[in-house]
């Protein structure tokens, strides 16, 4: 173990060092009940959030985020692309009355052009680079070309395949605009920007893609790239490989992925089962934990990826089905729907906004009936990838004994259940987990629970591989120091 721990000091001291992944929020306003902008950003405020996304350049909304601190995304509807490509001073005037009066006050750092314009019904994809060009040289006048970050947002349906990820192709038949968009991003150093809906995969067809794998579960069914031999635990990973390979098919490698819109409806029609507010909250915390962590991708593994959460409240006046209008963080009324903790070391309870767990006075542990094959693999999970700090189950701490594999699982499986929302998505573990009633906790021995202040977050201490020989204790060895490379390079760079 001396191997493992010096390794995992090394991992604390990068991570510490590196900066994560940026999370931010969408912030839109389809609705005719929301509160009033000021209230908006004082519940941004009070969520500790960053990063902003609205959807325009409305004047109160803008003003409402000076002097907060918040970098703010702007949009330029589609309405607006065939004024600002047909004439520069469109854009010019716009820029004077919409963004400069306001600047730097509001922290303006991303101009989206255009809002998935393959998807419009009125084909206006032509426009975007025009229109980009001139919103360009509008900020290049002003002194602000290398401080605000123009781009355009996309949906998956701009790939004619994404599966398997190693395939994924551009169609074709907007090569006319995607081409010159591509090269006026590396010519400004700007990303390239989609919107990822992990849910739409797995709501039009759930035979082909798993819950528990469009959920980020520990319990989804590996899928392996034939391709490359890449191993994809989850569905917002292999999307986002599956863009990385479109570009790299057409030579634009080294342009940045921005994820700047992702989430999980909390409520939907009777055939969508998915939506549930459970659901939604076990999706985005996983997602939290994934992008602050620098997961990465298995195609660019360790590289940070900037993502926004959609959305902050539900939107009653959105068109389409019942879930269209479910996708917020928070009801209008400013109460939440359910609850996240935007560190991704674990969750936020609803009532009382602290660092805390609510299981409503509920535990998981390992079932009887779970082999010890499968009981090793949810352990190993847990106190790995999980997060879950499993200090308190090694030699000399207050819950190794009895040292067996079914007591140092039920600790771990306990551990992740609390952190994930205590739902029985969280207490899964491929069957070996159970939710129980009955507190686990003996002697000084505690488990998490509702309202525990406990550490969630992953410490040097790594989980308790029962007769492990000393061949396989040299295999974890070596995989770690993979893992150290990649953090190492991803830091350097």
């Amino acid at each position: 173990m001396a191997h493992e721990a010096l390794v995992a000091v090394f991992f604390l001291l990068l991570v510490g060092h590196c900066l994560g992944g940026k999370v931010g929020i969408c912030y839109g306003r389809n609705a005719d009940d929301l509160p009033a902008p000021d209230k908006v950003v004082q519940l941004i405020q009070q969520q500790s959030l960053k990063y902003v996304r609205i959807y325009d350049t409305n004047i109160d909304v803008i003003k409402a985020f000076a002097n907060t601190g918040v970098e703010l995304m702007v949009g330029v509807p589609n309405s607006d692309l065939l004024p600002f490509a047909q004439y520069q001073s469109n854009v010019d005037t716009w820029l004077k009355n919409s963004i400069l009066p306001y600047y730097p006050a509001t922290m303006i750092t991303y101009i989206t052009v255009g809002a998935e314009v393959t998807e419009n019904p009125v084909n206006v994809s032509a426009l975007v680079v025009p229109a980009m060009r001139n919103v360009h040289t509008a900020l290049k006048k002003v002194g602000l070309h290398k401080k605000i970050t123009i781009s355009s947002t996309h949906s998956l349906g701009i790939l004619s395949r994404s599966f398997p990820p190693s395939a994924g192709a551009f169609n074709s038949s907007y090569a006319y605009f995607l081409k010159p968009m591509l090269e006026f991003l590396v010519e400004n150093q700007a990303p390239f920007m989609v919107d990822l809906y992990p849910y739409y995969a797995y709501q039009n067809s759930p035979s082909n893609v798993s819950l528990n794998y469009a959920l980020f579960s520990p319990q989804a069914q590996d899928v392996i790239d034939p391709n490359t031999g890449l191993v994809y635990t989850n569905m917002f990973d292999a999307q986002i490989d599956s863009i990385f390979f479109a570009l790299m098919a057409l030579n634009f490698k080294t342009l940045k992925i921005m994820v700047t819109e992702t989430g999980w409806p909390n409520k939907g029609a009777v055939k969508e089962t998915g939506a549930t507010s459970d659901n939604a909250q076990t999706y985005n915390t996983n997602l939290i934990r994934h992008v602050v962590n620098d997961s990465g991708t298995p195609a660019k593994p360790g590289e940070e990826i900037d993502v926004y959460i959609f959305s902050l409240f539900n939107e009653n006046r959105k068109p389409g089905i019942e879930s269209e209008r479910n996708w917020g963080l928070f009801f209008p009324d400013q109460s939440s729907i359910y609850s996240l903790d935007w560190t991704g070391r674990g969750n936020v309870d609803i009532m009382t906004g602290g660092n805390i767990t609510n299981a409503n006075g509920t535990w998981c542990v390992a079932s009887a009936n779970a082999s010890e094959t499968d009981l090793q693999n949810g352990l190993n999970w847990a106190c790995g990838p999980g997060n879950v700090d499993c200090s308190a189950i090694q030699p000399s701490q207050p819950c190794y004994q009895p040292d067996t594999l079914a007591s140092h699982a039920s600790y771990a499986f306990n551990s992740y259940y609390q952190q994930n929302g205590a739902n029985d998505v969280a207490c899964d573990f491929g069957g070996t987990g159970m939710r129980t009633t009955k507190d686990p906790s003996y002697d000084t021995c505690v488990y998490m629970a509702a309202g525990s202040k406990m550490s969630t977050t992953n410490s040097s201490a790594l989980p308790v591989l029962n007769g492990s020989s000393p061949s396989r204790l040299d295999e974890r060895f070596s995989r770690l120091l993979s893992m150290l490379a990649i953090w190492i390079a991803a830091c350097v760079l």
